[in-house]
């Protein structure tokens, strides 16, 4: 399928033998129309609802819709126009000669077509007249428009016609006709005379009474011509049904040319439709059961083009109905249709059924019978819910679909009929009749519309929704809509969107209140008491009246040429002139909360403790006691204990209790804050800093999370689900982080000056700086408003406000270069860096933003410990921090945002309005003062590394490290909560097995526990996806598509906020696009397709992400692959530059080899004899080999203990820096590596703090044992701080029976003894009162100390390609798949679907068939080496074999006579398995395996 603007090429058939008079000719002519394929070009293209298109241009200047004039723009201004400069035709002599040529060519053709028109006028024989002709469609087949005239263009059309009428001779008509289709093309103003000389009726003629074939084939393609430029003179000739009236005789590629026609006429259709219009309707709607794309599309568009010309007339839409149109059209619908349509068609489609049950009756009937409430269904279910925003993108295909499923849901639900209106009053009718109907309607749409809402869509998708919702309960009969609402939690979803600011939602969901409580009161009093309706509407009545406004200029995804202004406008059928205004007043949500009150509640149900449910009252209390244990000194650890295990037991009786808890009494009755409060100690709301009086209450708060973790996964993993289930809905009915939508602008050239004075394409913003009242040390700058780049950070502009407004000149290159590395530092805190240079004014989702407000002292507190490790900006240690505070309205603007960031967050906080354009693109007054000299900065309480410290330190340092930006407490405390709990949560369930560990050694030291047997730990985790919010992944996706705003930096500050302090509520799929682009920028960004309309994978994640990035071949060599890797990396390694390898002595080159490459070298860092990983216990688990020189560790690869003092060391250090920038360089490129690195390694790349247990995940044998000798001390520690003989006659202190000296242990590291492990104990046996410091050595020497320097190594080596601290967000888990792809490698169930099969086989042929089962029956290792010799990389990207990019193909080997003796051959580049046709699984199974065994290794031609 040809793209928009490129040149069109015509598909001609071949002629019969007897008929094809001049069939060399054919092969002269490259430039006719395909038939087609610009309409489906256009279609394709285009993001109109209504599937408007043109064709596409002529060889001349003709464009369509403007797009390829853009293409041609753009190569002007990189390469410069020829036109400009006449210096150019200087430069370039070559350019000169070759246009004198195309003059004096021009001159000779238009000799040559004066002298052919002479002749072809005055000849009168038939053989002369031939020849003639096929010179003349020789001549118009090369000539230009220039060897064309208008007086010559209108001769040769009458000369033409004439011949073209001579039905004496078919050859003459043929070549007429010919001759007549590339005057068209070769000379476009030439169809106004064609048309003037009854050009048209002449080849309709001949279409209606067909001759010869290629004579109407030669019609069918001059018609196609004519009817875009012309096609009100096609449609008065009756074009539409000679075309149609035997298009089933031609061939495919005709058709398309014959619907083309149609299209192109339909574009242009009178408001009162000839007869001719209504008779094709039957021939179109048969066309839609054909199974060609292109085809179908094109007789969509004609379809809603018509549907759209007799909108006002009922009776003409019912004709249309009547020929089957709604059923063709709902088949088209299904998602399992053969015929796949493009997306906007698609769209376009639903809208067209929208259409006509608007104003048909018959429509609106016959779409309840045909139940078309399952297929919609299944189209919203099935759809990305974040494709609905709004995009960057003028043609956005992916936009409009669910504005158009909800469109046409609430076109099927119509309102209470207006008096006189018979239609509406005809379908009210039908549905009283058909209740039935009715009823499965809602049945199938409104559980899925209350999850589009639940799942955190847009305020206009949110809208649609509840409109339909609405109509659905207004429409229902009290019995059915109990009965549809039975399952729904309705009262939920309406407690959500009261709290919401947007004026137009919540007067929406207060009407479906009324209706519920008006048709069944007694149904749903008690659920909207206990899901919190009724405080939502006590909380509005008590806001001051006509507070809210209707928000203006909002509407997102809306079709282009539906500018509707007003949400309350954007569902209705038409758009009216008066569509600006709001429907609803500003009094309407106070109006209408107290006619419910005063309707359907007494004063008890207002009353703020009768209408507390009793759960409620139980909960309130429940968190005054929890309060309360707060007061109880610290020192009684064990009365603690008891009375919140008392506590929390009655809160999980509760909430397991037959009344179930609902997320509105789980939230008010304040049990989150309360926990939150007493686990951490009133901790979670400070910011400590090393040496704090409160840093002396974290051994406490340790021990509180060590009870609560037992108590939690004392049951297994039962309770703590309910509990991060209870707190996720929570999280969802409380948040609403805004998200940022850009409005699409078209760039203009503007000029700022201020920071640089430069031009840039995009608005500026006009501003005034200020100096604020009472500040001294600073002079004013201008009282006038001058140009600021809103794209550049604040740093950059305290820089450039510096030498303005300093008393003291900023003389000393010391002070320069702070305020430059000032600038650098603030850039750097960006997460997502800015890439782009184009800017837009946004809109605002979600408008309320209580989680970004919070008192500037908090944000101050953040920025100076906001992770495990400080980044320094200046090279001497001092401490650089902006020495300017800029505000805006008296409220401090982030240093660290954008200007642009910072304005446009400043005015989501100071109003409940969302930002339209104006108030960005207005004028500001900011004021700027000196910062003050803040106090030294807090040191990190948790520095890596430290081994010294309490057993909790791991854990502590994971929940207290990467605080929550205090920016999120603010005024929302349940938020802040909320979100802490879920963070101790998910930590401790990260941390399970060393919480559960350290309880059972505390018990056993302190005598709970008798024998060692007892410390065995066996817990499960909760899956890690409980902790991911659904709603809050919706919104990151939304923000993420929105490539403006990621590449401006112009996103909220939640984004980056909770990707750095709680990352695991986003799924692994949208941290990884998070990643990309914080990591890489925009360079890599990846777009995505709904799956079920393209071809594209899912996920986004495949292998080719280094597509935009320029790339460099290198050649390597099999026999030294670390060498070469290590040259690879010093040549290539730091430039953004995709890597594509060849072998020496090879000819394969590109994907393939590359990614073997990657696998070679994995393999190779595995070597034992580099020394760069413990083996020796490996050896003593079984089979630590596989291969010759390739280890793999049951436990995977961790780094072995190495003295500073070895010869050796150096060389290991310098492997670890190569492995570093090779596990950098592949996640830059998307390669997928197959290193099986265990998961405490993986915990050291995160940056994390190790402890004894993470040995467990090392060597299981060791931490056993270390485990066992650590409870010994802690039980000896216990006893000789009791001083009580009595107990320590009463406890064994023995190791299973034999004395701690009788175990005869060396005070060396196991496995290790040239490893110096103490030299205080050098000399000394292990005995009880040494076993503490040997334990604690042992441990050191493992993961601390002992690998401290490799592990430096690889992240030096690796932050040379990219900053490590952006793999921080993914867990141990996530990190694994994204470096090593996918564990399961293929999913037998779904493998059809993602892999091709072409050129001799489908998915049912047999070979295939015996593949596939062969692959089934393979073990792993076979199923790597078969993925391996296929693509080269013996495991899948992230996403699976979904993902695979290029898509795995399978094809028919066409070998040798015998094709049992072939082998299967693959091309690794294209992902493509030749695979021949054997006789029997068996011999495929044995020629397979040789193949993936013996054929691995090199690159031939296959």
């Amino acid at each position: 399928m040809e793209n928009r603007g490129q040149k069109r090429m015509e598909v001609v058939e071949e002629p019969p033998a007897d008929k094809r008079a001049c069939n060399l000719q054919d092969s002269f002519r490259p430039s006719t129309s395909a038939g087609g394929s610009s309409v489906q070009a256009q279609a394709n293209g285009s993001g109109d609802a209504d599937m408007d298109t043109s064709s596409s241009a002529s060889p001349s200047s003709r464009t369509s819709d403007g797009e390829p004039d853009r293409e041609v723009e753009e190569e002007d201004s990189d390469y410069g126009s020829c036109d400009d400069d006449d210096s150019d035709d200087a430069a370039d002599p070559r350019r000169r000669v070759l246009q004198q040529y195309q003059r004096g060519r021009s001159s000779g053709d238009l000799v040559k077509l004066k002298s052919l028109m002479s002749r072809l006028s005055e000849e009168n024989d038939p053989s002369l007249q031939l020849t003639g002709l096929t010179e003349l469609c020789e001549v118009l087949s090369f000539c230009t428009e220039d060897s064309l005239s208008g007086v010559m263009a209108d001769v040769l059309s009458r000369v033409l016609v004439k011949l073209a009428k001579d039905e004496s001779s078919g050859d003459i008509m043929l070549l007429a006709i010919r001759a007549i289709t590339y005057l068209c093309d070769v000379y476009p103003r030439s169809v106004a005379f064609l048309v003037k000389h009854e050009t048209v009726p002449a080849l309709c003629q001949r279409l209606f009474t067909i001759e010869y074939l290629d004579v109407a084939e030669q019609c069918l393609q001059a018609l196609e011509k004519i009817s875009r430029d012309q096609p009100v003179a096609c449609l008065n000739a009756g074009a539409i049904m000679a075309v149609l009236s035997f298009i089933d005789f031609f061939s495919t590629s005709i058709q398309r040319v014959a619907v083309s026609t149609v299209v192109n006429i339909c574009r242009k259709l009178p408001s009162e439709l000839p007869s001719s219009v209504m008779d094709a309707v039957p021939v179109l709607c048969n066309l839609l059961q054909y199974e060609d794309r292109q085809l179908v599309e094109s007789v969509a568009i004609c379809l809603t083009k018509i549907a759209d010309q007799v909108s006002q007339s009922p009776a003409m839409l019912d004709q249309l109905c009547s020929h089957g149109l709604i059923h063709q059209s709902a088949h088209l619908l299904n998602l399992n249709s053969r015929t796949t349509l493009s997306q906007p068609v698609y769209n376009g489609v639903i809208g067209l059924l929208r259409k006509l049950s608007s104003g048909s009756t018959l429509a609106f009937r016959t779409l309840y019978e045909l139940n078309i409430g399952y297929r919609l269904k299944e189209i919203i279910s099935t759809y990305d819910i974040s494709h609905s925003v709004s995009s960057t993108q003028t043609i956005n295909p992916c936009s409009n679909q669910v504005h158009e499923v909800l469109k046409l849901v609430i076109e099927l639900l119509p309102a209470s009929p207006e008096e006189g209106n018979s239609l509406a009053l005809e379908k009210e009718s039908f549905l009283v009749d058909q209740p039935n109907l009715l009823q499965q309607f809602g049945a199938d749409m409104l559980p899925v519309m209350i999850q589009v809402i639940k799942s955190g869509a847009s305020v206009y998708v949110s809208y649609g929704c509840l409109s339909a919702i609405h109509k659905l309960t207004c429409l229902s009969k009290s019995g059915d809509l109990v009965e549809l609402l039975s399952n729904a939690n309705i009262s939920s979803v309406l407690a959500g969107i009261l709290s919401r600011k947007d004026h137009h939602v919540v007067v929406v969901a207060l009407q479906i209140a009324e209706v519920l409580l008006e048709k069944s009161r007694d149904a749903f009093l008690n659920s909207f008491i206990k899901e919190g309706v009724f405080f939502a509407i006590a909380a509005l009545l008590n806001h001051d009246r006509g507070q809210q406004k209707p928000v203006s200029g909002f509407v997102q995804g809306s079709v282009p040429k539906e500018i509707v202004k007003c949400l309350c406008q954007s569902f209705e059928g038409s758009v009216s002139s008066s569509s600006q205004t709001c429907k609803i007043g500003n009094d309407s949500v106070h109006i209408l909360a107290t006619r419910i009150k005063e309707r359907f509640f007494g004063p008890e149900v207002f009353d703020s403790q009768k209408g507390l449910t009793d759960v409620l009252q139980n909960l309130k209390n429940l968190s005054v006691e929890l309060n309360d244990l707060m007061t109880v000194p610290i020192n009684a650890r064990v009365l603690h204990g008891e009375k919140f295990i008392s506590i929390w037991n009655q809160i999980m009786e509760r909430m397991n209790g037959r009344e179930s808890v609902s997320t509105f009494e789980f939230t008010e009755s304040g049990v989150v804050k309360a926990l939150a409060n007493y686990l951490s100690n009133g901790l979670y709301e400070r910011k400590l800093g090393k040496g704090d009086l409160e840093c002396d209450s974290l051994p406490l708060v340790g021990n509180r999370f060590e009870v609560f973790t037992r108590l939690l996964w004392s049951d297994g993993e039962a309770t703590s689900s309910v509990l991060i289930q209870k707190l996720q809905n929570s999280l969802s009915s409380l948040e609403s982080y805004p998200v940022v939508l850009n409005q699409f602008l078209k760039q203009r050239n503007t000029f700022a000056a201020v920071p640089s004075r430069r031009c840039i394409n995009y608005p500026v913003l006009r501003v005034r700086f200020a100096k604020a009242e009472g500040e001294t040390c600073l002079r004013d700058y201008s009282q006038d408003f001058v140009t600021v780049d809103p794209l550049c950070s604040f740093g950059a502009v305290e820089q450039y406000m510096l030498s303005k407004v300093h008393l003291e000149p900023l003389n000393s290159v010391k002070a320069k270069n702070q305020a430059i590395e000032c600038q650098s530092s603030q850039l750097q805190s960006t997460s997502i860096s800015c890439q782009g240079e184009s800017s837009s004014h946004m809109e605002i989702d979600s408008p309320n933003t209580s989680q970004l407000e919070g008192s500037q002292e908090e944000k101050d507190q953040d920025r100076l410990t906001d992770s495990g490790e400080e980044k320094s900006s200046s090279s001497d240690g001092e401490d650089v921090r902006p020495r300017l505070l800029f505000r805006l309205e008296g409220l401090e603007l982030d240093p660290s945002l954008t200007v642009y960031q910072a304005i446009l967050l400043h005015k989501l906080k100071s109003s409940n309005e969302t930002t339209n354009d104006s108030k960005l693109s207005g004028h500001h007054t900011i004021t700027y003062e000196r910062a003050p000299q803040l106090a030294e900065s807090h040191e990190n309480l948790f520095p890596l590394g430290s081994m010294d410290n309490d057993e909790y330190h791991p854990f502590l340092s994971y929940l207290f490290a990467h605080r929550l930006g205090l920016r999120h407490k603010g005024t929302s405390p349940p938020t802040y909560a909320i979100l802490f709990l879920l963070k101790s949560l998910e930590g401790m369930n990260r941390f399970l097995f060393h919480l559960i560990c350290h309880e059972r050694i505390n018990a056993f030291g302190e005598g709970r526990l008798e024998s060692l047997d007892d410390l065995r730990v066996q817990v499960r985790p909760v899956p890690y996806a409980e902790f991911v919010s659904s709603k809050l992944t919706e919104k990151l996706e939304q923000q993420l598509r929105d490539s403006f705003a990621v590449s401006t930096c112009g996103l909220p500050s939640w984004f980056n906020d909770l990707m750095d302090s709680c990352p695991f509520l986003f799924s692994f799929e949208v941290k990884s696009k998070y990643f990309r682009l914080a990591a890489f920028g925009s360079q890599q960004q990846v777009h995505h397709q709904p799956q079920h309309l393209s071809g594209s994978n899912g996920h986004g994640e495949g292998r080719s992400v280094s597509g935009s990035l320029p790339r460099k071949k290198f050649l390597a060599c099999r026999e030294k692959i670390l060498e070469s890797a290590a040259k690879m990396m010093e040549l290539h390694g730091t430039q953004k530059v995709a890597i594509e390898v060849e072998y020496s002595e090879e000819v394969g080159t590109g994907l393939g080899p590359t990614l073997e490459f990657y696998t070679l070298v994995s393999r190779a860092f595995q070597n034992p004899d580099l020394g760069m990983w413990r083996c020796d216990r490996c050896s003593l688990a079984g089979k630590p080999m596989e291969g010759p020189g390739s280890l793999v560790p049951p436990s995977g690869l961790f780094p072995r203990p190495w003295s500073t003092t070895s010869a050796t060391f150096p060389g290991v250090l310098q492997k670890f820096v190569l492995l570093g920038t090779v596990v950098a360089k592949a996640l830059q490129d998307g390669r997928v590596l197959d290193i099986p690195f265990s998961k405490t390694f993986y915990k050291l790349i995160l940056g994390q703090e190790l402890s004894s247990l993470d040995i467990h995940f090392v060597d299981p044998e060791l931490c056993k044992t270390l485990v066992e000798l650590q409870a010994l001390a802690r039980r000896r520690k216990v006893i000789s701080e009791s001083q009580s003989d009595v107990r320590a006659a009463k406890c064994d202190l023995s190791f299973r029976g034999t004395k701690i000296e009788d175990l005869c242990l060396e005070f060396s590291l196991p496995g290790y003894r040239d490893y110096v492990l103490a030299p205080q104990f050098a000399n000394d046996m292990v005995n009880l009162d040494n076993l503490e410091e040997y334990v604690k050595a042992v441990v050191n020497a493992t993961v601390c100390n002992g690998i401290q320097k490799q592990v430096e190594a690889f992240r030096s080596g690796f932050n040379k390609v990219f900053p490590i601290e952006h793999l921080k967000i993914f867990n141990e888990e996530e990190l694994e798949t994204l470096l090593c792809g996918e564990r399961d490698l293929f999913n037998m169930n779904e493998v059809l679907d993602h892999i091709k099969f072409d050129h001799g086989y489908t998915s049912s042929s047999p070979p295939v068939e015996n593949l596939l089962g062969i692959l089934h029956e393979f073990d792993k290792e076979l199923q790597q080496a078969f993925l391996q010799f296929v693509t080269g990389c013996p495991r899948l990207p992230p996403g699976g074999l979904a993902s695979l990019n290029p898509k795995l193909t399978i094809v028919r080997k066409h070998g040798s006579d015998s094709s049992e003796a072939d082998l299967p051959s693959v091309m690794t580049c294209a992902n493509y398995l030749k695979l021949p046709p054997y006789s029997s699984k068996e011999k495929m199974k044995e020629k397979l395996i040789y193949a993936i065994t013996e054929g691995q290794g090199s690159f031939h031609l296959s």
